[in-house]
Order: structure tokens, then sequence, then C-alpha cells
């Protein structure tokens, strides 16, 4: 990498270690999450020029992949049957939430139709911003409305379980490093690397969480590993997942933060009430338990909601089936209704 960029990436990767410790300090919730996002947010809106690491990120989440798979045991396979009811609706939330939004993105804040549109769905933020950019869209615009609706869901999901559901979010996520052996460590590194190389020569979405996540799964089932990956290698996986959300602030402006960032903070507000609805009624229905309902039907991001599950200590391959189908759904069949849509509106 040319040293002009290094030296965004390292000034980047200070500030958010810097918001960790600042997290940790203050006895704030998921330091590891929560501290880089809000210190690269206040490092972009002063000005201070920020940079990622693409592929470095992408390697962190089969992490989260792998964790998530080790998470689908036989008994979780058995049970799926009792989850038919949840995932039905899946389909119905990503439909209201986009009826939602693209009004109040098109017509609300005047942005061109494959940006409002791209923008009211809630799937995820690299894929939208696929096909916003092949649709014509504003990526700029779009970067910072998913980003926003990230950043406000991360921030306030752990808050209201923390002061509210009184949930532990201190507790480790894993065992220690010094307690896993090197053969379960080797084992898991093949299946993060294998399985997300697999899945992105495959197209499939998400590849560096779902190839993981499948392989790791296929070990489960079979019994070949039967816990996560080391708390160390969790905590890793979240601060670059934090810090890549608050990178996509990187030199904007005024005029973005009064249009984008305020469109996507309304916007995130009315998707958590619709997700909110959603989940009370899954909840009144006896199909989820409070902590894994609000997680499965928040429309964050995959990788930080499985995050959320591991810390909270939820059903975390209960949660991680919801957002996998809600985000399958959105990629499937939010291309054809967007063409559909636009051959309207141009006849």
């Amino acid at each position: 990498m040319p040293i002009q960029n290094l030296r965004p990436l390292a000034a980047t990767l200070v500030i958010s270690a810097l918001g960790v410790g600042m997290f940790k300090l203050l006895h704030l919730p998921l330091p590891f999450l929560l501290g880089p996002l809000f210190g690269c947010l206040v490092a972009a809106l002063v000005g201070v020029r920020l940079r990622g690491a693409p592929k470095l990120s992408n390697l962190m989440r089969t992490i989260l992949g792998v964790a998530v798979g080790t998470s689908i045991t036989p008994a979780i396979v058995h049970r799926l049957p009792d989850m038919a009811g949840s995932l039905a609706l899946m389909p119905l939330l990503a439909m209201a939430i986009g009826l939602v939004g693209y009004p109040l993105f098109r017509k609300g804040f005047g942005f061109d139709h494959a940006t409002a549109y791209y923008s009211a769905m809630p799937g995820g933020l690299q894929d939208m911003l696929v096909f916003g950019e092949e649709a014509g869209g504003d990526v700029r615009a779009l970067s910072l409305i998913h980003a926003t609706r990230v950043l406000v869901i991360v921030s306030l999901l752990p808050m209201f379980f923390v002061f509210i559901l009184n949930v532990d979010l201190t507790r480790p996520p894993g065992a220690p490093l010094a307690e896993t052996s090197v053969r379960d460590m080797v084992l898991m590194a093949f299946l993060a690397v294998a399985g997300w190389q697999i899945a992105a020569r495959l197209g499939l979405f998400g590849a560096s969480i779902l190839g993981p996540l499948i392989l790791a799964a296929i070990a489960s089932l079979l019994g070949l590993i039967d816990h996560r990956p080391p708390a160390e290698a969790i905590w890793a996986a979240q601060f670059f997942i934090g810090f890549t959300v608050g990178v996509k602030y990187s030199g904007i402006t005024l005029r973005e933060v009064r249009i984008d960032v305020f469109a996507g903070l309304i916007y995130s507000a009315l998707s958590l009430l619709v997700a909110a609805a959603f989940a009370g009624f899954a909840i009144q229905m006896g199909w989820v338990p409070w902590v894994e309902g609000l997680l499965a039907f928040s429309p964050g991001g995959q990788a930080e909601m499985a995050i959320l599950a591991i810390v909270a200590g939820a059903d975390v391959a209960f949660v991680v089936a919801h957002h996998i189908i809600r985000i399958f759904i959105v990629i499937l069949a939010g291309p054809f209704v967007e063409r559909a849509m636009r051959g309207r509106l141009t006849r």
C-alpha cells in the first residue's frame, strides 16, 4: 500500500483504539464495536481523513461466520419448524420498511428513483451500494444513509438491552484464547478462509460471513467442533466492523449531514418502529422471546446483529437465520421490483 494511504489508515486505527478506550473508561456497552464506530464518526465530522481496510475487515467478518455456524447444532435444526411463524414475517417486514422508506427519500428529500429505492431497502450495506450504483443511484448518499441506519440501530439496541431489559452485555463472547486448543484454532481458521473463498467464487451475498457460516455449521452438525472462536478473535471482529462503518463518514460535508445523514436518521427511526411492531406481534404470539425478537426483526447489518446476539447470550442461530432470510429476499427480489417501478415511472 502506498505511504499516502498508510498514514490515514494508521490514523484511523489509532482513533478507533482511542474510541475503545473511551467507551471502556465510561463503562459503556460494546466498547470494541461502538468505540471505533463513534471514534471514526467524530473524527470524520471534524475533518480528519480516514481510510478503511476492506480486505482485512472482510477477513475479520469470517470470524463471525464461524461463530454463528458453530451455534447451529442438531438441537437447533430440530427447532426449525418452531421458527416458521417468525421467519414467514420477514418478507412482510422487508416490504413494510421499503414502503415507509421510499416515499420518505423520494418525496420528502427529493432523491432520484434509484437512490430512494435502494436507500429504503433493508438489505446488506455493500449489496445495496452495488445494486444502487448499477441502477444509476448516488453511491455516496446510499453509503451515508445505510451507514447511519446501522449506526443508529447498533447504538440504540445495546442501550435498550442494558438500561431497559437489564441484559448483561459485559460477558466475554467466547472462551479465552489460552483455553482454545491448537487443533480447534487451525480448524476454525480453515473453515473461515475456505468458506469465504468458496462463497465468493459462487457469487453468494455476504460471502465473508455466509461461506464460513455454512462450513462451520456442517462441522458443528458432524461433531467436529463444538465451541465458538475465542473471545479475543470476536473482539477483533467487533473492532474492524465498527471502524468499517465509521469510515463511511470520511470526507463528509455539511450538506451531506443536513440531507443524507438527516434522511438516514428519520428512516432509521421509522424502520425501527416498523420492526418493533413486527417483533411485538411475534413476541405476543409466543414465537420468540424478547431479546431474540428484537434482534431478529431489527433492520441492522447481519454482522452487527450477530455480534449483539453473541454478546447478549441470545440464540445466535435463530437471530442470524432471520437476517439471512431478510437479506436474501431483498437481494433476490429487490432489483426486479426496482426495474418494474422504473419502467412504470418512465411510462
